[in-house]
């Protein structure tokens, strides 16, 4: 039902910009419901970023006005622009997709295809 394959994930110091891309295959992401997810270490995964088929975007509190989700339908892509990093953003970042749905629920449970992740590490 879909493949999905991040990159774009590094170290980078606090204040600095990272631009994460999903690579989706064998589905498209233009009537889908995407997110962006990150989990830390002891910490449990939490949502970042969602967007829906008329791209409208819900973000965490902890992200707004600092991160911007996208999609690329002709390349079938997502992405995350990270700006104004912290050290608290640190974490493994996972991209998702419900295929079946045009709206986007905020909750992991939600969605059913995952990649495997790419690591975002914030210096101070």
């Amino acid at each position: 039902q879909g493949q999905l394959v991040e990159s774009g994930g590094g170290s980078v110091q606090a204040g600095g910009s990272l631009r994460l891309s999903c690579a989706v295959s064998e589905s498209t992401v233009r009537w889908s419901c995407m997110a962006w997810f990150r989990q830390a270490p002891g910490k449990e995964r939490e949502g970042v970023a969602f967007i829906d088929s008329d791209d409208m975007t819900t973000y965490a509190d902890s992200v707004k006005g600092r991160f911007t989700i996208s999609k690329d339908n002709a390349k079938n892509t997502l992405h995350l622009q990270m700006d104004s990093l912290k050290p608290e953003d640190t974490a493994m970042y996972y991209c998702a997709a419900n295929f079946f749905r045009t709206r986007c629920a905020t909750i992991s449970g939600y969605f059913g295809v995952w990649g495997q992740g790419t690591q975002v590490t914030v210096s101070s």
